[in-house]
């Protein structure tokens, strides 16, 4: 849970270099690698507690009192600084159970520099500085692998941490990468490390490290902690630790007392460098659609790191990306857009633009649906709030690959995320609602998924995204909106025209608004389309035609028999049936009163039920 800290900092850093003893510094006096000596000479020989201590020192130095604030044990691999935790863990139980198959089983003892580097020597192997409570799953995910910035995951926590491909210049193995609230936090306990072990760092075999005892890691590394140790300054929790520590080991972690150490030692690499990455190459379009454009390039490279790519269509910034692909969603139809990518690094600079490129979008005539989209969203009195999500793709899709997110209040992450599960099948809908929500609104027995999870909270400021595997697809709402209200009290169904999710959240041109607390279309049964061999088969068995098509609004329905009675419904892509006409033998249908788009037509008859698609300009 998000907390304003700026209290508690003047309260902790009062407190915390308060309980610095007079003097523990008085002969770090140097600079470079001779203030690091010295410091050295001052945390060494700190009193050993044994493995097995840890967990008694865990019991005051990794206390969550900064966050949720109930007493739990503090896991950087797990706590969500901006909304409720995944699982919470208490002092003192649930630690070494040695089964760690899913998130939330157990914690252990996490070495941020692996057991393997040191041989599992002492005092090394139980110094608390460098060892944290953690999540046995998580840390098991870890493993031995150096921590640095992860370019294509290929595991992510629940609270957002990473293991993936490097985007360390010049390592290319694997790396874990915590979350932005605790990369200073483990930045400053690699700064302790090849402090507290100066005398013996040189001998150890890792690929942070350079084999030196003054410098300790490599250049590439060594920038990267500089980048976190900058970004993620000494938080109130970290002061709390290092006193916590300190009264157990006898020995603080100069870097979080002082924090200036670290650039008078290794030269503030973080905040002087200016060199910019090199520029991606080779950016191609890999597929397109109507409304979206699918995009890969080849890396850049940087001399601290390289973290993300920003993508941009007609010089509007439209995306940013981790890894070397995306899609920009949300495009105009027969549209050409002018594309480039400009990579940026830990550090602030951004690199000169790729090569361009220019796509067109394909005819809004294709019909083409890219995705599941959210189709309502209720944002009404008391718990009544529900997702609703619509498949119109023309195939089932399997949902264990989406979650739904929210950001609280228009700042801050993305929550850790609700994960769905199960086959949404073409046609139909998935619902989600709050389990508060009023039975006159909607029965939670008919829900997909009834929760009280934060997703599932929101107010009419907190925007709410549908993600796959891990990437943004569709929005409601603006992310980093503020306090300003974009739906308050207020039911929110998709347009007919939609037919494809948006990563740009557009109110008046993809929403249609209904009064507080309309419920009656929650997940009303959608028009299960037919795919284009199907419509044929139908429509050659039963001899029915759609004449003009595209048209303005106004068609004929052509039969073979001319006195056939039929029924006609019109339904928008989301599944919203928008008209009706029962029981006629009239061959005019006027529709004129829609909006510009791709419909489908439920044409029944005595014999048959027949799905046309109907393009209305």
């Amino acid at each position: 849970m998000k907390k304003n800290y700026f209290l508690l900092l003047l309260m902790f850093v009062t407190i915390g270099f308060a309980q610095i003893p007079s003097g523990y510094y008085s002969t770090a006096t140097g600079t470079g690698y001779t203030l690091k000596t010295q410091l050295y000479n001052i945390i060494k020989g700190h009193t050993n507690n044994g493995y097995a201590g840890l967990y008694t020192t865990y019991l005051t130095s990794d206390v969550d009192n900064f966050y949720e604030n109930d007493g739990t044990i503090l896991d950087m691999y797990s706590e969500n600084p901006s909304g409720t935790d995944p699982y919470t863990y208490t002092t003192g139980t649930t630690q070494r159970c040695g089964n760690y198959s899913v998130e939330g089983d157990c914690y252990n003892r996490e070495h941020i520099i692996p057991q393997s580097v040191f041989n599992e020597q002492s005092p090394m192997v139980a110094d608390a500085h460098f060892i944290t409570p953690t999540d046995g799953k998580v840390n098991g995910m870890r493993s031995n692998y150096p921590h640095g910035n992860v370019n294509s995951a290929t595991y992510t926590s629940q609270n957002g941490s990473k293991l993936g491909s490097s985007a360390v210049s010049g390592y290319s193995g694997t790396v874990f990468e915590p979350i932005n609230a605790f990369k200073g936090d483990i930045a400053r306990m690699y700064f302790y490390f090849a402090t507290r072990y100066e005398n013996t760092i040189a001998g150890y075999s890792f690929p942070m490290f350079n084999g030196s005892s003054n410098q300790v890691f490599t250049t590439a590394f060594l920038n990267m902690l500089l980048a976190w140790h900058a970004q993620d300054p000494v938080s109130p929790r970290e002061i709390a630790r290092n006193n916590a520590i300190y009264a157990r080991q006898n020995n603080r972690n100069p870097f979080i007392d002082h924090p200036e150490y670290v650039n008078q030692i290794w030269g503030g690499t973080s905040s002087t460098d200016t060199q910019a990455p090199t520029a991606p190459t080779s950016l191609v379009s890999t597929s397109k659609t109507s409304t979206s454009i699918t995009l890969s390039w080849n890396a850049s490279t940087d001399n601290v790191a390289v973290t993300g790519y920003d993508v941009y269509a007609n010089s509007a910034l439209k995306t940013t990306a981790s890894g070397l692909t995306t899609t920009i969603t949300g495009l105009t139809a027969s549209t050409t857009y002018s594309i480039y990518v400009k990579a940026k690094d830990a550090t602030g600079n951004t690199s000169a633009s790729s090569n361009i490129i220019s796509v067109t979008t394909n005819s809004s005539g294709t019909g083409t649906v890219t995705d599941l989209l959210f189709s309502e969203y209720i944002e009404g009195s008391g718990n009544n709030k529900a997702l609703e999500i619509a498949n119109n793709t023309g195939s089932s899709v399997n949902l264990s690959t989406y979650t739904i997110k929210k950001q609280t209040n228009g700042a801050g992450a993305w929550s850790t995320g609700l994960a769905l599960s199960g086959t949404l099948t073409n046609g139909s809908k998935f619902v989600i609602v709050n389990n508060s929500i009023s039975s006159s609104c909607f029965s939670t027995s008919a829900a997909n998924i009834s929760t009280t999870a934060t997703e599932l909270t929101f107010n009419g400021n907190d925007a709410v995204g549908l993600f796959k595997n891990g990437v943004l697809i569709d929005i409601i709402g603006t992310f980093n909106g503020g306090t300003a209200n974009f739906a308050v009290d207020v039911t929110l169904r998709r347009k007919s025209t939609v037919t494809s999710p948006s990563t740009t959240f557009n109110l008046s041109a993809q929403w249609d608004s209904f009064s507080q607390d309309t419920c009656n279309n929650l997940a009303s049964k959608m028009v299960q389309t037919a795919t284009i061999e199907e419509e044929e088969i139908i429509s050659d068995f039963n001899k029915i035609l759609i004449y003009p098509n595209p048209s303005n609004g106004n068609f004929d329905v052509t039969t073979d028999n001319l006195d056939l009675s039929y029924s006609i419904e019109v339904f928008s892509f989301s599944g919203q049936k928008v008209f009706e006409k029962q029981n006629t033998t009239s061959p005019e249908v006027s529709i004129q009163n829609l909006s510009s788009g791709i419909y489908i037509l439920k044409i029944t008859t005595a014999q048959k039920t027949t799905y046309k698609k109907v393009i209305i300009n």
